[in-house]
C-alpha cells in the first residue's frame, strides 16, 4: 500500500435551477449516478493507492497478460489467432499507463501523469502509447516522467500501480505536479479564463462558443485561448492564476485544473446528451468548486444562453 483509503466529502456543485431537469443522456455512468455526484452533499469511500508487482507478463498488441487475466492498455491495431510469447524480453520495468489516459488527453493528464510520480519498482519505465504531442512532451520534461515506448514484449517483472481511488495521498500528488509546473513563475490572480474546444477532440460543438468568449472577455474580464495553438507556457501561465476556469466539458479543460489556484473553480458547459461529472472528481480531491452549465441541444450543436453563464458565476462569486 502506497497510500490509504480516504473518506471524501462530495460537494454539491453550483448549478441554477432547471439544469438537472435537462439531462438527457450521460457518459461514464448512469444518469442516477451522475446527477447524484453533481447534487453532492454525501461523503464517499476513496480507495487506496497500491503498487503491484506483477511476474510473466506478456504485452501483445496493446494488452497485458498474467495467469490471473488480461489489462487492456490501448486499443488493439488487429486480432491475435493464437497466443505466442513475444519475441522481445525485459527482465523488470514499470508501467504508469492506463486505458483511459491513451484514449483521452485529460485523463492522461490527470491521472496518469499523477501515476507517474509515484515511487517506481525497479528497472526502466515503459509504454505503449502512440508518440506523444508537443503539449504531451513539454509536460512530460517538466514534470521529469520519462519512458520507452516499447511493443510486444515479455515482462520477468512488471511494477504496475492501482490508482483509481482519490485519496489524499492522490490529492498530496496533485499539489506536487501544480507546485512543479508552475514553478517560479510570478503569477498574478485575474477573474479567469475561457479555454476553446471549437470541433477538437469527440464532437461537443458549442454553436455560440465565440459568443460567449466574446462576452467573458469583455464582461467579466476573462483570458480567452485556444489549447490547440497555444504553447503550453501561455496555458500555465494563464491558469495558474485564474479564479475561474470555464469551458465546453471535455479534455482541454485538464491544462487549468492542473495548474489553477486551491480556491479556483471549475466551469464546464455541457450538451443535454452527453452530461459528466468526471472532472469534478478532481474538484472534489482538491476542495475546489464544480459548476456547470446544461446547453440546449445535443452533442452535435448545442447553445447556451449568456444570462446563464453569468449567473452560474455570479453564484461562484456569492
Amino acid at each position: 500500500m502506497i497510500s490509504p483509503a480516504t473518506m471524501r466529502y462530495i460537494a454539491p456543485a453550483f448549478f441554477l435551477p432547471g439544469q438537472i431537469e435537462r439531462i438527457r443522456g450521460t457518459e461514464f455512468g448512469p444518469p442516477e449516478e451522475i446527477i447524484r455526484g453533481l447534487a453532492g452533499g454525501y461523503t464517499s469511500e476513496q480507495s487506496a493507492t497500491w503498487g503491484l508487482r506483477l511476474t510473466d507478463v506478456d504485452l501483445l498488441d496493446g494488452t497485458l497478460y498474467t495467469s490471473k487475466g488480461a489489462a487492456l492498455l490501448r486499443s488493439r491495431a488487429s486480432s491475435i489467432p493464437l497466443y505466442t510469447r513475444p519475441s522481445a524480453a525485459i527482465g523488470r520495468a514499470t508501467i504508469t499507463e492506463s486505458w483511459m489516459g491513451n484514449r483521452w488527453f485529460g485523463m492522461w493528464l490527470l491521472d496518469d501523469c499523477l501515476r507517474g510520480l509515484l515511487p517506481e519498482g525497479d528497472g526502466s519505465v515503459v509504454r505503449t502509447r502512440a508518440r506523444p504531442t508537443d503539449h504531451q512532451r513539454d509536460y512530460e520534461h517538466r514534470l521529469g516522467i520519462s519512458a520507452t515506448p516499447v511493443d510486444d514484449t515479455h515482462f520477468d517483472e512488471l511494477f504496475a500501480f492501482g490508482d483509481e481511488g482519490h485519496n489524499d495521498g492522490k490529492r498530496d500528488r496533485a499539489e506536487r505536479m501544480r507546485h512543479m509546473l508552475v514553478g517560479p513563475l510570478s503569477v498574478s490572480r485575474h477573474a479567469g479564463v475561457f479555454l476553446l474546444r471549437g470541433k477538437s477532440g469527440e464532437r461537443r460543438f458549442l454553436l455560440n462558443e465565440h459568443e460567449i468568449a466574446e462576452k467573458l472577455s469583455t464582461e467579466r474580464g476573462f483570458r480567452v485561448i485556444d489549447p490547440t495553438t497555444a504553447p503550453l507556457s501561455t496555458l500555465i501561465e494563464a491558469c495558474a492564476g485564474a479564479r475561474v476556469v470555464a469551458g465546453v466539458e471535455g479534455s482541454q479543460l485538464a491544462h487549468g485544473m492542473v495548474v489553477m489556484p486551491p480556491d479556483a473553480s471549475l466551469l464546464t458547459i455541457q450538451p443535454s446528451d452527453r452530461v459528466v461529472s468526471v472532472l469534478k472528481v478532481s474538484t472534489d480531491r482538491q476542495g475546489q468548486r464544480y459548476a456547470f452549465v446544461v446547453g440546449d441541444g445535443g452533442r452535435d450543436g448545442f447553445r447556451v444562453h449568456w444570462g446563464e453563464v453569468a449567473a452560474t458565476l455570479d453564484l461562484l462569486e456569492a
